[in-house]
C-alpha cells in the first residue's frame, strides 16, 4: 500500500502546486468493503471545489495511464480540513502553540483524549508535548494513536 500512496503522491504533488496548493496526505484506505485512495490537499485561504475538481480529473486520468492498483477503488481529492491529522515533523512544527486534540492507544490517567494545545515535538523521538489546562503533558509516539488539529469556537 506504500507503493500506491508514494505514487500517487508523486503525481498529485505537481498537480496541486499548479492550482495553488501543497499536498497534505495521501491514504489508501479500505471502509465498507470499498477501497479509496484519498488525497488531502492544502492551500493558503483555504481549498475550493474547484482546485479538488480539476486535481481529481488530471489526477485520475495519470492514474488510469499507470494503472498502479489492481481492483476497483474510489479516488477522493478534497481538503485536508481544519480538524487534520498531524503526522509528519513539518506538520508539528507548523502547529507548535495551536489547539489539538491527542488520542492515545491506552488510557492514561482514565482517559484517552487530552485536548490541548501543542507546545513541543521532538523530531527525533516523536514525543510531544501539549498543555491541558495548565498542565503539561508529554506523550510519546508508541502510545499516540491520533493527533488532530482541534477547532475550539
Amino acid at each position: 500500500m506504500s507503493k500506491v500512496t508514494e505514487l500517487t503522491a508523486r503525481l498529485a504533488a505537481p498537480l496541486a502546486a499548479e492550482r495553488g496548493c501543497t499536498l497534505w496526505d495521501v491514504e489508501y484506505v479500505r471502509e465498507a468493503g470499498t477501497w479509496y485512495l484519498r488525497v488531502l490537499l492544502d492551500k493558503e485561504g483555504g481549498v475550493d471545489i474547484l482546485d479538488c475538481e480539476a486535481i481529481s480529473r488530471r489526477l485520475s486520468d495519470r492514474l488510469d495511464e499507470i494503472d498502479p492498483i489492481e481492483g476497483s477503488y474510489t479516488l477522493e481529492v478534497g481538503s485536508a480540513g481544519a480538524e487534520r491529522a498531524l503526522k509528519r515533523p513539518e506538520d508539528f512544527a507548523r502547529f507548535t502553540g495551536s489547539p489539538v486534540l491527542v488520542k492515545l492507544y491506552r488510557a492514561f490517567e482514565g482517559r484517552k483524549e487530552f485536548p490541548g494545545v501543542l507546545t513541543a515535538y521532538d523530531p527525533a523521538t516523536g514525543a510531544l508535548t501539549v498543555d491541558v489546562n495548565g498542565r503539561a503533558l508529554t506523550f510519546q509516539k508508541k502510545d499516540t494513536a491520533l493527533v488532530r488539529l482541534r477547532v475550539e469556537w
